[in-house]
């Protein structure tokens, strides 16, 4: 089993990574495959709702970086996204991103297990978990808990190692998914079945 990690952040080599970094290192000890993949520092484009996916099967902007995430999304068995805390919120072009793979190829990510992770100096990190956890949760994304909100600390680059809580909790994410997956593996079940979707509009 795989599990996707996407570093959210500009710096490859950032807080960001560290903390990702600490959960894959605990998915690797419970024997699943772990990759992280960052989004770099090109500018990344957002979703401009013309609704070419829904003939195309992937969004018109069919850029390296997009195609790249888009297609290991498809093999990956869960995903974790992190991202630093931008004025309290994640990282614009990591949004940008996701608004479209999740648009164009929520296919890909039904039922797969998720997490967010935050990372910040100070503040913010509450609010960025939230708005990250709102792509699994409208997706039927299962997410995945740990012993405390995914959030380290640190402002300067590599001062995220020296927060011991913080890390103690990637690593407990990381249990807590490869926990979920041999289950759901074991367990046998299949996908719920889904009544026909209803959208209801309170324009009248």
């Amino acid at each position: 089993m795989k599990v996707l990690l996407i570093n959210g952040s500009p710096r490859g080599k950032g807080n960001t990574y560290i903390a990702l970094s600490e959960v894959a290192k605990a998915l690797r000890e419970d024997g699943l495959e772990a990759e992280i993949v960052s989004i770099g520092t090109r500018a990344v484009q957002g979703c401009i709702a013309c609704n070419r996916c829904a003939e195309l099967g992937h969004c018109v902007f069919n850029d390296s970086l997009y195609a790249t995430v888009r297609e290991k999304l498809a093999t990956a068995d869960a995903l974790v996204v992190g991202s630093p805390v931008y004025y309290a919120g994640p990282n614009g072009s990591l949004c940008a991103l996701l608004d479209r793979l999740f648009y164009s190829s929520s296919a890909l990510l039904q039922y797969k297990p998720a997490a967010s992770v935050a990372v910040c100096r100070r503040g913010g990190a509450s609010a960025t978990f939230d708005r990250l956890n709102k792509y699994f949760t409208i997706t039927n994304m299962p997410v995945v808990s740990s012993q405390y909100w995914n959030s380290v600390h640190g402002r300067l680059p590599g001062e995220a190692e020296q927060d011991a809580e913080g890390l103690q909790t990637m690593r407990t994410l990381g249990h807590n998914m490869a926990w979920l997956l041999k289950s759901l593996k074991e367990g046998g079940q299949s996908r719920p079945e889904r009544e026909p979707g209803v959208m209801t509009s309170f324009i009248r």
